[in-house]
C-alpha cells in the first residue's frame, strides 16, 4: 500500500520537475518576437553575427536587419517603419525632432574606413594628407601625378586616369570619410564638404555604387580605381588598403589595433553623439556606428524584446566586435547606455 505522504511527495516532485523542464520553454514563448531593423551597411556584417548569436540566450528573438544605407535607416526611423535603425552618421537634432516616439542613440561599435584601390603593379600605396583630399576633390586625376609619386618613392605608378568609386546612396561611411577629409583640407571642405550624400564636385571618371558591398565590388572590377569601404569589407574582398598619413605624420594601415588607438581618447557626451574628424593617433579615418531605438514602444512584448536586444548587444555581443574587426564600446559607456535604455523602456 502506497502512503498518502509518499504520493504527495511524488506529486510535489512531479510539479517541480515539470516547472524546471517547462521553464525555459515557457520563457522562450514569452520572448517570441521579431525585430526589423534597417540602415547602415558599415556594421551589417556585425549585426548579422549579433542576430545569430543572440538567439543562444533568447531563442525566441528574431532579428532582421537590412543594410540599405544610413540615410535610408534614418528616414525609416522617422517614418516609424522599422523597430530600430542603423547609422554611422548620428541623427541630427532636427531629424530627432521629427520622431514622435523619441529616439535613443545607442553606440554599438567603431571601425576604420579603408581607402581601397586597384592599381596594376601597386600593392603598397601611401596617401598623404595633401594627396587624399586632392584625389577626391578632382585636383589630382592621374596615378602618376608628382604629388602621389613624391610620397611613394620606388613605386611604379602607371600613367592612367584615377577612377573614383563612391557611394550612390546616402551613407554614414561616406560621412565618416568626407568628415575626415573636410577636417584636414579647407579646399575639400569648401568644394565637397562632410556629408552623407555629397555631390562630389570636380570628380571625373566617377562610378557610383550602392552600399559598402557595391563600392568594394566596383573597386575590385575596375582597373585604376580607388574607393572607400568599412575595413571588414576590404578584408573580405581581399582589396588593397592604402596607408594613410595621420596627424603625427605617420603612414598607418587600417586595422583593429590602429582603429582602437584612434578611438581610445573619444569622449562621449550625454546623447552619445560623436564625430571623429582627425584623431590624435592611430589610423585617421575612423567612426562610430549607432542603433537608433525609440523611447516608446506601445507593444509591451516588442518593448521587452528591444530592451533585451540592446542589453545583449552592449554586454555579451561586444565580444564579437573583435572577431569582425570592429572596435568595442568602452564598458563604462555601454553601462550608461544600458541604464538609459532600461529606464526609458520600462
Amino acid at each position: 500500500m502506497v502512503s498518502t505522504k509518499f504520493l504527495n511527495r511524488v506529486a510535489v516532485t512531479t510539479v517541480v520537475t515539470a516547472a524546471v523542464t517547462l521553464g525555459p520553454f515557457l520563457t522562450a514563448i514569452a520572448q517570441q518576437a521579431q525585430l526589423n531593423g534597417a540602415g547602415a551597411t558599415f556594421p551589417a556584417p556585425l549585426y548579422e553575427r549579433y542576430a545569430r548569436e543572440v538567439r543562444k540566450k533568447y531563442p525566441g528573438l528574431s532579428i532582421n536587419y537590412q543594410g540599405v544605407g544610413s540615410g535610408a535607416g534614418i528616414r525609416q526611423v522617422i517614418a516609424g517603419t522599422v523597430d530600430f535603425g542603423g547609422s554611422d552618421a548620428a541623427m541630427k537634432d532636427d531629424e530627432i525632432a521629427k520622431v514622435s516616439r523619441g529616439v535613443i542613440l545607442v553606440p554599438t561599435a567603431g571601425g576604420a574606413v579603408s581607402v581601397v584601390y586597384n592599381v596594376p603593379g601597386v600593392n603598397n600605396l601611401r596617401l598623404s594628407r595633401e594627396v587624399l583630399p586632392a584625389i577626391f576633390s578632382g585636383q589630382i586625376s592621374n596615378w602618376n601625378d608628382d604629388r602621389i609619386k613624391k610620397v611613394n618613392p620606388g613605386v611604379n605608378l602607371p600613367n592612367v586616369p584615377i577612377r573614383p568609386v563612391v557611394r550612390a546612396d546616402s551613407s554614414g561611411t561616406t560621412f565618416i570619410f568626407t568628415n575626415h577629409l573636410s577636417t584636414i583640407s579647407p579646399y575639400f571642405k569648401g568644394r565637397v564638404g562632410a556629408n552623407t550624400a555629397p555631390k562630389w564636385v570636380g570628380l571625373s571618371n566617377v562610378t557610383r555604387a550602392k552600399g559598402n558591398p557595391g563600392v568594394a565590388g566596383g573597386v575590385a572590377r575596375t582597373s585604376g580605381s580607388i574607393g572607400y569601404v568599412e575595413y571588414s569589407f576590404a578584408v573580405a574582398n581581399k582589396l588593397n588598403s592604402a596607408q594613410i598619413e595621420n596627424k603625427q605624420k605617420q603612414y598607418v594601415a587600417p586595422s583593429l589595433q590602429t582603429a582602437n588607438q584612434a578611438l581610445s581618447t573619444v569622449q562621449f557626451p550625454a546623447n552619445y553623439r560623436v564625430f571623429v574628424g582627425d584623431p590624435d593617433q592611430g589610423y585617421p579615418i575612423v567612426g562610430l556606428t549607432w542603433m537608433m531605438i525609440y523611447r516608446n514602444y506601445p507593444d509591451a512584448n516588442k518593448r521587452t524584446a528591444v530592451r533585451n536586444w540592446i542589453n545583449w548587444v552592449l554586454t555579451d555581443g561586444q565580444q564579437f566586435n573583435d572577431d569582425l574587426n570592429y572596435t568595442r564600446i568602452p564598458a563604462p559607456v555601454a553601462s550608461k547606455v544600458i541604464q538609459d535604455v532600461n529606464t526609458a523602456l520600462k
